[in-house]
C-alpha cells in the first residue's frame, strides 16, 4: 500500500526553524509530484508548498512564501520542507501527499496521505 511518512515536527518558539521530511519506504517518490499540506485545528486543510518530480516546478502559498523552501533528493528518495521564521499563525499538523490529477497544490488533487507531523509555534 502506498503510504508516506512525515517527519520533523515539534515545538519551537516564533522566528524558530524547522524542516521537515516526507519519505517513502516501499516506493519511489522520484516520479511523482508531492505537495505538503497543513491542517490547523478547527480549519481545513491547505496547500502549503508543492513541487514537481523533477525538482523543477514549485508553488507555494502566500501566507508562507520567502520563509519555507520545499526540496527533495530523489537519492533518498525524500521530499523536504525547510520552514524558517516560524509564527504561531503555522501551528498546524503538516501532511505531505502524492500529486494524482491536476496541476495545482490543492488537497483535492492529491492522494496517499502520510499520517501528518504535528509543528506547534509558540512561545
Amino acid at each position: 500500500q502506498l503510504q508516506l511518512v512525515e517527519s520533523g515536527g515539534g515545538w519551537v518558539q516564533p522566528g524558530g526553524s524547522l524542516r521537515l521530511s516526507c519519505a517513502a519506504s516501499a516506493f519511489t517518490l522520484n516520479y511523482d509530484d508531492i505537495g505538503w499540506f497543513r491542517q490547523a485545528p478547527g480549519k481545513g486543510r491547505e496547500g502549503v508548498s508543492c513541487i514537481s518530480s523533477s525538482g523543477g516546478s514549485t508553488i507555494y502559498a502566500d501566507s508562507v512564501k520567502g520563509r519555507f523552501t520545499i526540496s527533495r533528493d530523489n537519492a533518498k528518495n525524500t521530499v523536504y520542507l525547510q520552514m524558517n521564521n516560524l509564527k504561531p499563525e503555522d501551528t498546524a499538523v503538516y501532511y505531505c501527499a502524492i500529486r494524482i490529477d491536476g496541476r495545482s497544490c490543492l488537497a483535492a488533487e492529491y492522494h496517499y496521505w502520510g499520517q501528518g507531523t504535528e509543528v506547534t509555534v509558540s512561545s
